[in-house]
């Protein structure tokens, strides 16, 4: 190795004196090799930069205000759905629902933006089959993440609930009483082990679908109205139509894993923690007839329909207001 390759000689090249010299090769060379700049640019960090920027940012914040605003309003109707799968009190579970929903779409709307970010083509073009695509990729790291907040918000919500078949009757005494968010996740690390607190986790992962579903179709939609209109901001009202339509479309194709998903969160049996998927819909299927599948399907979509219109409504009016504030103009999204 030559003495310019020993760190002492670098520092000693960098100093204030030789600096001016190094910079002029640098830039010399620079000129004659353009392409070198072009694929700096290109690199962008492995498109860090683009995941890690304010506009995620404030698409995670009012992403995650929208819901809180929207499930506020809409709590009672969440719970009646519930209690047609079960049964229990109406307003049971408001502050730990409101909780884990706050925090899964801070997760999923910034990773979703941040990876469309990335994956975006040079003139910001994204097609439908990468939307599909990367919002199945954001909500399977939502999952990953806030699935133990949504066992414990199961947990909280169906306290004190009457089951009424055999198992769940004489093993009724046996149940668990927590005492809020904290220490319900402390006493199923310590009753039942930490593996319990991501019940659910493989239906949850397949129902990574409904909200990829949900935002391919409201981009879609949103985009055409965007170009009909000529405008980048619509209105409120056309937010929540969107909304609705989206969130319809994914509720109805996604339905049944929905009902398998809110049984092993339940923690109904230590039985059924180990059945696949399909044999879960085969039981039910056999027990109870195809029906059962789509047991409360009508609640759940009155719920889940009305609080995602609204959730997009405000995450809309919240983002464009902050984007505003920040001087940055709204564009019209390409396909």
């Amino acid at each position: 190795m030559t003495d310019q390759g020993h760190p002492a000689s670098l520092h000693l090249i960098t100093g204030s004196k030789h600096m001016p010299y190094i910079v002029k090769c640098l830039s010399e060379n620079l000129k004659r090799n353009p392409t070198i700049i072009k694929s700096i640019k290109m690199a962008d960090w492995g498109g860090l930069s683009n995941l890690l920027s304010y506009s995620n940012l404030v698409h995670a914040i009012s992403g995650a205000a929208g819901s809180v605003v929207a499930m506020t309003v809409f709590f009672p109707l969440d719970t009646a759905r519930t209690r047609l799968q079960s049964e229990m009190a109406l307003y049971r579970g408001l502050f730990p629902v409101v909780s884990a929903l706050c925090c899964s779409n801070f997760v999923y709307f910034y990773m979703f933006n941040g990876l469309k970010s990335v994956m975006a083509t040079p003139n910001g073009e994204i097609n439908s089959i990468k939307d599909l695509s990367l919002g199945f990729i954001a909500g399977v790291i939502n999952v990953l993440v806030t699935t133990p907040l949504w066992v414990v918000n199961t947990r909280l919500k169906l306290q004190g609930v009457k089951f009424h078949t055999k198992h769940y009757t004489e093993n009724d005494h046996k149940k668990m009483k927590y005492n809020g968010i904290i220490d319900c996740l402390r006493k199923i690390i310590n009753y039942e082990g930490i593996s319990t607190l991501w019940n659910g986790t493989m239906p949850s992962i397949i129902l990574a679908s409904n909200p990829a579903i949900q935002f391919m179709v409201y981009d879609a939609i949103k985009i055409y109205f965007q170009r009909l209109f000529k405008t980048a901001e619509l209105s409120g009202f056309l937010y929540f139509l969107i909304g609705a339509i989206a969130k319809t479309i994914a509720t109805v194709i996604t339905y049944p894993i929905q009902v398998i998903q809110s049984r092993l969160r339940a923690g109904y049996s230590k039985e059924e923690k180990s059945h696949s998927i399909l044999h879960h819909l085969l039981y039910l299927i056999k027990k109870n007839g195809v029906q059962s599948l789509y047991k409360g399907m009508e609640a759940k979509l009155l719920q889940t329909v009305l609080t995602a219109a609204l959730m997009f409504l405000t995450y809309e009016k919240i983002a464009a207001f902050i984007f505003r504030f920040m001087g940055m103009k709204p564009v019209i999204s390409k396909r």
